[in-house]
């Protein structure tokens, strides 16, 4: 038996029409390029929101406040639950201290992991040399380290930041960026095989909160971004399942 927990809802899509079936659970070519970020500093109510919503996301999200709270166990708990997990931590510091870092976080089983793209290759470098490694020393898949290019509550970054920070992304041997869907064609130009991750992620009629340049998931994708990351849109709706397939039913 799958330790998926969107399993039991699967086998729908063949015998319903797709209006349907995504009220039970999104097509995976979907669901794959979906990261639910769980932002709370409760690991009991990030576990139910991640059990409730795993028909409609392959990823899950751990941001600051929760690793703060719970640190490896949410990791550990969300891969058990099936998850792809995408530890987002913005890592910045003296190359050793961060390589060490991303190296216990690559243990863990974390898919993806944050790091800050400011102008040090030598910390990106490290920084996804140890994410790698330590998923190696776990007999674990090849993770990717993402380079967080321009925040996408900044609508102030110089012109010259994006392209510079992308080059260095590549070149530090990084997997993968983070940037808003507004830089997507500049980043595809500069590193067209990076993987893309885009936050910021707003259905069509949801509250942008803080930031500045939001997407509705129909533009994201269109742009070309390969995961797209949802939060308060869906988490902190009335109802979170119908949230999630209005959402989904944006991509169909």
């Amino acid at each position: 038996m799958s330790d998926d927990p969107a399993d039991a809802s699967a086998g729908t899509d063949e015998v319903e029409g797709p209006a349907v079936a995504v009220a039970t659970r999104a097509p995976d070519a979907i669901r794959d390029r979906l990261a639910l970020a769980l932002d709370t500093d409760d690991l009991v109510d990030a576990l139910r929101l991640a059990k409730e919503l795993a028909p409609w996301f392959g990823v899950a999200k751990v941001g600051l406040e929760l690793f703060s709270a719970a640190g490896p166990e949410a990791v550990g708990r969300l891969v058990d639950m099936g998850y792809d997990v995408f530890v987002d931590l913005k890592m910045f510091d003296i190359p050793t201290t961060v390589e060490k870092a991303a190296r216990v976080v690559g243990s863990l089983g974390a898919r993806y992991l944050t790091l800050h793209a400011r102008d040090d290759g030598p910390m990106l470098r490290a920084g996804a040399d140890g994410f790698r490694d330590g998923a190696s020393r776990a007999g674990l898949e090849e993770p990717i380290a993402l380079a967080v290019t321009v925040l996408t509550s900044d609508d102030g970054a110089p012109p010259h930041i994006l392209p510079r920070r992308v080059a260095l992304a590549a070149e530090s041997g990084c997997g993968g960026i983070v940037c808003a869907a507004t830089d997507l064609r500049e980043a595809r130009q500069i590193a067209p095989r990076l993987f893309t991750v885009v936050p910021g992620i707003r259905p069509s009629g949801a509250a942008v909160h803080d930031q500045a340049r939001p997407a509705t998931p129909r533009a994201a994708l269109d742009a070309g971004a390969d995961l797209l990351v949802i939060g308060r849109a869906v988490t902190q709706a009335s109802d979170h399942a119908a949230a999630a397939v209005a959402l989904v039913q944006e991509l169909l």
